[in-house]
């Protein structure tokens, strides 16, 4: 965790570090005198971290997998300001040291795109109706997973999608059938497939489209169906 922490917010830079916590960012820290060790404490104290500037803009959340969890759920979460990803520098180092982060944590798995965009694939609303003693009924509705995490599949193409060895041998050739300017390879073990140029395409009838194409090649059984609301019958080969 410590050579995590210090990767993002003294190597990268992502944000100002001002605030830390789990549940609430109560505790204060000074940006200018960076002490690592109490965020490391916390971490392993409440097994989860969130680290925050002096707004809600920028914040990065640790959270790893839980012992009553499904497989491979366990995630980090760096939210910043959709205009960020305007500037063609901030695009290229976003690039670079999310390659790093994964190869850090050996993470198979690095989706980037906008808030709503996740939301609207990563989950989905449940209507329940339940009759009650004067017989009529009561409507619910809960929010659950299209899927629980990437050994269940993928819950759809984002505007960076970064994919390990596991999703590297699941498409195979597959990868081969994407234009060169949307697939870009680093080395061996991770190849980055975004198809479109910046994530406010997301949702537009163009980025749509883009997505669906980029999904029939790749193969559509990789993804959930959204449509249907089935899980994916092609999952990654996951080696714990």
């Amino acid at each position: 965790m410590r050579e995590l922490l210090d990767l993002v917010l003294r190597r990268f830079r992502w944000f100002e570090p001002r605030r830390y916590g789990s549940a609430s960012l109560s505790k204060t820290m000074d940006p200018k005198c960076l002490d690592l060790t109490p965020l490391v404490c916390h971490y392993e104290e409440r097994k989860s971290l969130c680290v925050g500037a002096r707004t809600d803009k920028d914040f990065i959340w640790f959270s790893p997998s839980c012992r009553d969890d499904p497989p491979y759920v366990g995630e980090i979460s760096w939210m910043t300001s959709v205009v960020s990803s305007t500037k063609a520098s901030w695009r290229a180092a976003h690039v670079t040291q999310t390659v790093e982060l994964m190869r850090l944590v050996q993470s198979p798995l690095a989706l980037a795109g906008l808030e709503t965009d996740f939301e609207g694939k990563q989950r989905r609303l449940i209507h329940k109706s339940t009759p009650t003693k004067e017989g009529q009924e009561f409507t619910s509705s809960t929010h659950v997973s299209t899927v629980r995490g990437y050994g269940e599949g993928l819950s759809g193409l984002f505007w960076r999608n970064f994919y390990g060895p596991p999703f590297v041998r699941m498409f195979g050739p597959r990868l081969d059938a994407l234009l060169p300017g949307s697939r870009v390879a680093f080395g061996e073990d991770i190849v980055l497939v975004q198809p479109y140029d910046l994530p406010t395409a997301a949702g537009t009838e163009a980025g749509v489209a883009r997505e669906r194409e980029f999904i029939s090649l790749l193969g559509p059984e990789c993804f959930y169906d959204h449509e249907h609301h089935r899980l994916p019958t092609r999952r990654p080969e996951v080696v714990s």
